[in-house]
């Protein structure tokens, strides 16, 4: 497995991990009705989750390659691997077209 997909997952259940509580800090940072010193607070806890709780870390990538580019994202392969597997029948339901 190559290391850039062992990223892509520490990442994804980081962000799975800590989404309410980011949310939850997020929304009292940029809430403008609240004083400025809770909003400093609540940015400074923002500031303490680690790298892999943000939600931009998430890239999809090929489950088989790690390639980041060309994903098909409902299946996770990369065009080239969808069409081994398509053509070797290893995808249900999917199949070359003709008509």
């Amino acid at each position: 497995m190559n290391i850039r997909v062992l990223r892509d997952i520490k990442a994804r259940h980081g962000v799975n991990a800590n989404e309410i509580a980011r949310r939850a800090y997020l929304y009292v940072a940029r809430n403008q009705t609240l004083p400025p010193s809770v909003r400093y607070q609540a940015q400074l806890q923002l500031n303490n989750f680690g790298r892999y709780t943000r939600p931009t870390t998430v890239k999809n990538r090929c489950s088989e390659s790690g390639k980041g580019r060309g994903i098909m994202s409902e299946f996770a392969l990369s065009r080239f691997q969808f069409r081994l597997k398509a053509l070797n029948g290893e995808l249900p339901g999917v199949k070359k077209a003709s008509w």
